[in-house]
């Protein structure tokens, strides 16, 4: 129920503390007890809200309670309050609701659903962390597509955010790609291969694996090859920045590709002896204890958790290290109220015992530290493996969708139709991906089935795309027969059925998803939203004529609320990542 649900919850709280106090009667909370629902019947009202809670304190059965209620209420320019039995329902005064709704989409337009709700909040988001010996997979579309989305929320509630990307640029498993490529590259770039940069030094990587199996010392070359990039050998150093470069570029050509972006870069190789003087520091107040063994460590007992080595025994940093030492920093670049890690959830409990860390070491913004934890992502072939060369790469993946939807538009016959084929096709192909991938609540386990992406009919990014375009071709249609199609609000007297009530409840709910999406770091509730806009707009669209509707003045009407839910699918799609297309 939209925003009147509130306006009764505290129309109804109010009355009920003002009676309490006549009789003396001390009441505690009200308005969290005080639940509305949809009645059994429509002749019942829109909205019901019994009174069992309260019957007690005010020694008085239910439907005597509710009949004082209501009359104490009676008519109102929200609409009317009548007992039904223990239950206070209300008659909403539809004509005024969807007058207001309509006008409040035109005031907004295409940021309808955006509101205040973060604002002066500063968030932190980080995603991808791509590592710079392979190209990106299925997986990281997951992370890219729930992060990129996510930001887009925080935003359309008011916050400052910054989008940030940590690169994991060093390590033994960049230096098997980099030992793989001295062995075997003889000179081959991506320019003379005609390979994608991130996509010929993955290929090594998966060489390595190959030749490791092979030759026994590959594994004990690629740690001789770390320590030389630790002591800064110049050769290891300068094939070090080449195919990170190519990595780089490559990657950045699938970010661009999927309309993904970052305010700020970040990258391992500069950070990785970051937090161990922090660490020291933590050790000498106490915070840490030194194990027999000689290691730093914390105990965690206090949460249900055992120790964690947070210095070796020979005084280097381990990977937690890194991220104190990076958090800390991060927060000195920029003072954000909330910092968001979107990991996936095999990395649960890393992060549990990094807060913890944290907040012992007396950092107040630890307490908003925040991982949007999100389930695996395979295809119905079942799981990938980088090293074996299994991945589903992302590149591949993102073309044999684009393939697909533009044999879909040819069989149509709507080439012509959509003006560029394949700029179509690659806009479908987006929003098959990034609405499939969202649609699912983060924390669940996911199978991406890529022909089920591209359906035109269901649940589904093209579908919802398609919707759009509809509307958009009904509005071509009107500005040909020479009407105003801008939206300008509508006589709630002219859109009177239940559709159309429905309707206006869908595009006046919008705002409150986003904001719970926001709040919830979920934006699967975004996605529910236009489905069911979609799907309810396409059953009226069927039911009920609108631009050859007998009466000019409801014609007109009908289109004005078309146009509100275009407004409502282009501001939504603008949230998840899924391209507007006006022709399809």
């Amino acid at each position: 129920m939209a925003d009147w649900n509130q306006e009764w919850i505290d129309k109804i709280a109010q009355t009920l503390r003002e009676t309490a106090r006549e009789k003396n009667i001390e009441l505690g909370d009200v308005e969290s007890r005080l639940k509305g629902g949809k009645p059994p019947k429509a002749d019942m009202g829109d909205i019901a809200f019994p009174l069992f809670p309260f019957a007690k304190e005010f020694r008085s059965a239910p439907p005597q309670l509710a009949a004082e209620v209501a009359g104490r209420i009676g008519t109102t320019p929200l609409g009317r309050a009548q007992a039904m039995g223990p239950y206070v329902n209300i008659f909403l005064e539809r004509d005024q609701i969807v007058s207001d709704t309509l006008k409040s989409v035109l005031e907004k337009g295409g940021n309808w659903g955006h509101n205040e709700s973060l604002s002066g909040r500063k968030i932190m988001i980080e995603f991808s962390s791509p590592n710079t010996n392979k190209p990106l997979h299925l997986g990281h579309l997951r992370n890219d597509a729930l992060g990129e989305s996510s930001a887009r929320i925080l935003k359309a509630n008011g916050a400052d955010v910054q989008k940030v990307i940590l690169v994991n640029d060093r390590g033994v498993h960049i230096c098997k790609s980099m030992l793989a490529y001295r062995k075997f590259g003889r000179g081959e770039t991506p320019e003379s291969s005609g390979i994608k940069g991130d996509r010929l030094v993955g290929d090594y990587y998966v060489k390595f694996a190959q030749w490791a199996k092979e030759d026994p010392s590959a594994e004990a070359q690629a740690q001789e090859m770390l320590l030389k990039w630790e002591a800064e050998d110049k050769d290891v150093r300068d094939l070090w920045k080449t195919m990170n470069k190519w990595t780089l570029e490559g990657i950045g050509k699938t970010y661009e590709k999927t309309n993904i972006s970052f305010d700020k870069y970040y990258y391992e190789s500069r950070l990785y002896k970051m937090g161990r003087d922090i660490i020291l520091k933590g050790l000498e107040e106490g915070v840490f204890y030194k194990a027999e063994d000689g290691s730093t460590r914390v105990d965690m007992s206090e949460i249900g958790l055992d120790t964690k080595v947070l210095l070796r025994s020979d005084g280097t940093s381990v990977y937690i290290t890194q991220d104190i030492g990076t958090a800390i920093s991060r927060h000195g670049d920029w003072p954000f109220d909330q910092l968001i890690y979107v990991v996936g959830s095999e990395q649960d409990y890393h992060f549990q015992v990094l807060f913890y860390i944290l907040k012992k070491l007396g950092f107040d913004w630890a307490e908003s530290l925040y991982h949007l934890s999100y389930g695996m992502v395979n295809l119905p072939e079942g799981k990938m493996k980088s090293r074996e060369g299994t991945v589903v790469d992302a590149d591949d993946l993102v073309a044999n969708l684009s393939e697909l939807a533009l044999e879909e538009i040819k069989s149509k016959g709507r080439e012509e139709e959509v003006d560029d084929a394949q700029a179509t096709a690659d806009a479908v192909s987006l929003a098959a991906l990034h609405y499939y991938l969202l649609q699912v609540s983060p924390k669940k386990d996911m199978i991406f089935n890529p022909k089920e992406s591209l359906s035109f009919n269901g649940n589904t990014g093209p579908y919802l795309q398609y919707m759009a375009a509809r509307i958009c071709s009904m509005e071509r249609k009107a500005k040909d027969m020479g009407w105003d199609t801008t939206l300008t609000g509508v006589d709630g007297t002219l859109l009177g059925n239940d559709e159309e009530w429905e309707l206006t409840n869908i595009l006046a709910d919008f705002p409150r998803t986003v904001e719970q999406a926001g709040r919830d770091h979920n934006p699967s509730l975004v996605a529910a939203a236009l489905y069911n806009g979609a799907k309810v707009f396409s059953r009226y669209y069927h039911d009920n004529p609108i631009l050859n509707n007998e009466n000019p003045a409801v014609a007109k009407a009908r289109l004005q609320l078309s146009l509100a839910v275009l407004q409502m699918l282009k501001s939504g799609f603008e949230l998840i990542n899924i391209p507007f297309l006006a022709k399809m």
